[in-house]
C-alpha cells in the first residue's frame, strides 16, 4: 500500500526514518491528523500502548518540533530499545572472544 506524501519536508523525513525502523505509516487521518504511525512490535511491555500509535499532524505549528517528536517516539520504543541493547551486548561478547 502506497502512502501519501506529507507536505512538510521535516515531517516527511521523520516518516521515512520511522519506516526504516519498521514502523507502519498510514496516511488519511481525520480532523487535524494527517495520519498515524504504528509500532512494529505487538508487545504488552511496549509502553503499555501509550506510544504504540502516534498521530501525525497535517499542519503543526512548528514542523521541526513535530518531526523531532515523531523520531523520539520511534527511538524511545521500549521493545525496540531492548532488542537493540541485547543485540549490542551479543556483538560485544563476540568481540571479546
Amino acid at each position: 500500500m502506497i502512502r501519501g506524501t506529507h507536505s512538510k519536508k521535516e515531517i516527511e523525513d521523520a516518516l521515512t526514518y520511522a519506516e526504516k525502523h519498521g514502523w507502519r505509516v498510514k496516511s488519511g487521518g481525520n480532523g487535524h491528523a494527517w495520519g498515524k504511525l504504528y509500532c512494529p512490535y505487538n508487545d504488552s511491555e511496549c509502553r503499555c500502548g501509550e506510544f504504540c500509535i502516534t498521530s501525525v499532524w497535517s499542519t503543526p505549528k512548528n514542523p521541526g518540533n513535530h518531526a523531532r517528536l515523531l523520531k523520539r517516539v520511534v527511538d524511545n520504543c521500549t521493545t525496540h530499545r531492548q532488542k537493540c541493547s541485547s543485540q549490542g551486548a551479543s556483538a560485544h561478547a563476540v568481540k571479546q572472544e
